[in-house]
């Protein structure tokens, strides 16, 4: 027994020496000052910064140009062929696009818990273009005694430059770290075009020869245009010395405007919180 409480006594005194041993681990209580562990990390408050990323948007275009087809051809006997629901192949395209902006907020902290609001905006050139075309030939004759052959062509295209997202955040204060989560609403301006054109000839019979007639045309073209959307991510902060931080995140934007347009971007940004 003597000898057990002996052992006991030496591995506690190991024990004891070991820990004291141990080095501190400032980090987690909120960095470094001078080689002294600072106090944790205050975040409430205004800041602003500055950010640059890079992004990929895809579009899809499947249907954008339905309107403009079937108000073309209104009262036009090819609607006989239902040329107004073709699927004329407009597809989704995927592009890539640097971009750089700013960005700016106020936080709400309790202990560890953060919460805040925040405006984000960044410039670059995200978008792109579809281009497809369809013929048939009408299998029988239309009401007007002809046989009709008919070619649609049809593009979009849409360009994105600027956007702006308005968004709440959620975070947690761990040390120097702040990661966080946001959602909100987001505003883009956007170039957008979009052209239908129907070419139609006519012939007696099946095997021609056919006789073009005037092509129809109709297109709608708008600059400047401001897209409506939501906005979702996450990321983290970290303070650097006094009110500079670091930020590196990532943001999920879709606006559904006339064409359907998803964009993600990954940013690194600077900051500075008063």
């Amino acid at each position: 027994m003597r000898r057990f409480l002996a052992a006991a006594m030496m591995l506690g005194a190991v024990t004891g020496a070991h820990a004291a041993d141990m080095p501190d681990f400032p980090v987690l209580r909120g960095g470094f000052t001078d080689g002294v562990p600072s106090a944790p990390v205050n975040w409430r408050g205004l800041y602003i910064g500055g950010q640059a990323g890079y992004g990929s948007s895809d579009e899809n275009f499947r249907g954008t140009n339905t309107n403009l087809l079937s108000a073309l051809l209104d009262h036009n006997v090819i609607q006989q062929m239902d040329v107004a629901n073709w699927n004329l192949g407009l597809g989704k395209t995927s592009e890539r696009s640097s971009a750089y902006g700013a960005f700016a907020g106020y936080n709400w902290q309790w202990d560890d818990v953060v919460v805040g609001v925040e405006a984000s905006y960044v410039h670059g050139k995200f978008g792109g273009a579809s281009v497809a075309s369809k013929e048939l030939v009408s299998g029988t004759a239309l009401s007007d005694g002809n046989f009709h052959d008919v070619r649609v062509d049809s593009s979009a295209a849409i360009r994105i430059t600027d956007m702006a997202t308005f968004r709440g955040r959620a975070a947690y204060a761990w040390g120097c770290f702040l990661p966080y989560i946001f959602g909100g609403v987001a505003l883009g301006n956007a170039d957008i075009s979009r052209s239908v054109t129907v070419n139609d000839a006519v012939s007696r019979t099946a095997f021609g020869p056919f006789t073009p007639l005037v092509p129809l045309t109709a297109s709608d073209i708008v600059h400047n245009h401001l897209v409506f959307g939501y906005s979702g991510g996450l990321g983290f902060d970290v303070n650097i010395t006094s009110g500079l931080f670091m930020r590196a995140e990532w943001e999920y934007v879709r606006f559904t405007s006339t064409v359907d347009t998803s964009i993600n971007t990954v940013r690194a940004g600077l900051g500075y919180k008063f």
